[in-house]
């Protein structure tokens, strides 16, 4: 990536709204409606991702979510970067935000997992390659979701630093402090024995 010393503060702030809008686009809810499924908010956890759309039952819905979420983080990298070189870590955290924070929901988004695996996958894909098998090993091997989610989002700036990436560390480093933010729930849950493994439902 290209040093963003170049580019007008103007552009910078216009392709960090780009990013954030297209991350607050809240697929699952989308889906979920458009199947017939609900209003997935009052579903399960009431998360807006696809894990929740699984608890739906809906697995082929819960796929879609995935990659629509994951493609709303990397497309915000892919525009982004052809309109200014350098700027794709700065949009990739726009889109972060919105998907946590989404202005069509009040603010009241989703945890930011999958979005994030494709703000790695643009990045640099072996960064994605680290962050799908640190999640899906951890949330297979112990069958919590969230664990698999928080320990990807920690492995990523170790990644970052470990590929040379010092103009994407702090991207990483940032949404690793949300994730843990967002999970905060989860990770107290955790700890007291209570968090439902995958395939089960959930109740908070």
């Amino acid at each position: 990536m290209n040093d963003l010393a170049g580019i007008a503060v103007a552009t910078l702030g216009g392709l960090l709204l780009m990013g954030y809008l297209l991350g607050s686009i809240p697929f699952g809810i989308i889906l979920t409606r458009l199947a017939g499924a609900g209003d997935l908010r009052s579903i399960g956890s009431g998360n807006i991702g696809a894990t929740n759309v699984l608890r739906t039952g809906r697995k082929g819905l819960a796929a879609a979510t995935l990659l629509f979420d994951l493609g709303k983080g990397a497309l915000a990298i892919v525009i982004a970067e052809a309109v200014a070189p350098g700027s794709g870590p700065l949009a990739g955290f726009g889109a972060f935000l919105g998907h946590l924070y989404p202005i069509w929901l009040k603010f009241n988004g989703g945890k930011g997992v999958a979005t994030l695996l494709g703000i790695a996958i643009a990045l640099y894909w072996p960064l994605g390659v680290v962050f799908a098998l640190v999640w899906l090993g951890v949330a297979f091997a112990f069958r919590f979701s969230s664990l698999g989610g928080i320990m990807a989002a920690a492995a990523m700036p170790v990644a970052a630093w470990w590929f040379g990436m010092e103009q994407a560390l702090w991207v990483f480093v940032a949404t690793l402090v949300l994730v843990l933010w967002k999970h905060r729930g989860n990770i107290q849950r955790l700890m007291a024995g209570t968090e439902p493994k995958i395939g089960k439902s959930a109740t908070a």
